[in-house]
């Protein structure tokens, strides 16, 4: 049993590293960054100003809310080194041509081998869409981390001073996540239910790895939906979608499969309860 549960931490580790051997403890952004060089952003900065204004604020310190959000992410420290913990690490990550590897399992692909160019932007696209709304709406209303609030806490990545004084709500990998589970979902419709869970999953880690509170997450989610329904309506992610439709078909049927789907599949199963 002990053999086999290091067998499932190194698939989970494999997952999104083609095999090769990573430092788990890789930093993540303390907010989502797009990339310097990544192309513009689907939506105009009035609309993603209006979406970022509609995010409630985070809970009161001190209310029923905030005690139970808190009660909830202690819950989460059951998991701690779990193979959901190590997915949790690997969900950092939201670089579009690392981030691909994410939806590898229900499409039964590994996409990162041959990123699709219009997957890629379409990931690319609405991280910047994603990253100015979030950022805008962590402005409105400061709450600190669960790993400031209790310096002694573990993070499943590395924390810097930096990233510890940053806001928690709300959550930017859990918009980026909601945002782009939905939007691979409309690339292969066929998955739909699956991809939208994958990208849901991807706030849920933040949780795992305490650097959100439960009330972030699901704040950083409804904002991601927001996103995706006004990006969709834009001409630019049509044409995207259009051209990425075609080359998923193609990449799921080269045979390429990600040796860590049974692994993630036990992962997910894993909660606090």
């Amino acid at each position: 049993m002990r053999q086999e549960r290091r067998l499932a931490g190194a698939l989970i580790v494999a997952l999104l590293t083609g095999g090769c051997s990573v430092n788990a403890s890789f930093p993540a952004p303390s907010h989502v960054e797009a990339p310097a060089q990544a192309p513009q952003s689907y939506l105009a900065s009035d609309a993603l100003a209006s979406l970022a204004a509609a995010v409630p604020p985070p809970v009161t310190a001190g209310s029923s809310e905030a005690e139970a959000d808190q009660s909830e992410s202690l819950s989460w420290m059951a998991l701690e080194d779990s193979d959901r913990w190590r997915l949790a690490q690997i969900h950092a990550e939201v670089r579009p041509h690392l981030a691909l590897q994410h939806f590898d399992c229900p499409l039964n692909t590994r996409l990162a081998d041959d990123p699709p160019p219009a997957v890629g932007r379409l990931l690319a696209r609405s991280l910047r869409d994603a990253s100015v709304a979030s950022n805008a709406a962590k402005a409105v209303g400061f709450r600190a981390r669960p790993v400031a609030d209790d310096p002694e806490r573990r993070a499943c990545i590395r924390v810097d001073d930096d990233l510890r004084s940053t806001a928690s709500h709300p959550s930017g990998h859990a918009t980026v996540g909601a945002l782009w589970g939905r939007i691979m979902a409309e690339v292969a419709p066929d998955q739909a239910g699956a991809l939208i869970r994958i990208g849901d999953e991807i706030g849920v880690s933040r949780v795992v790895c305490a650097l959100h509170y439960p009330s972030d997450v699901a704040a950083g989610q409804r904002l991601g939906v927001a996103l995706f329904e006004a990006v969709r309506m834009t001409p630019d992610y049509q044409a995207d979608l259009a051209a990425a439709r075609v080359e998923l078909a193609q990449a799921r049927t080269l045979g390429r499969l990600n040796p860590g789907c049974a692994a993630e599949r036990v992962a997910l199963g894993q909660t606090p309860s």
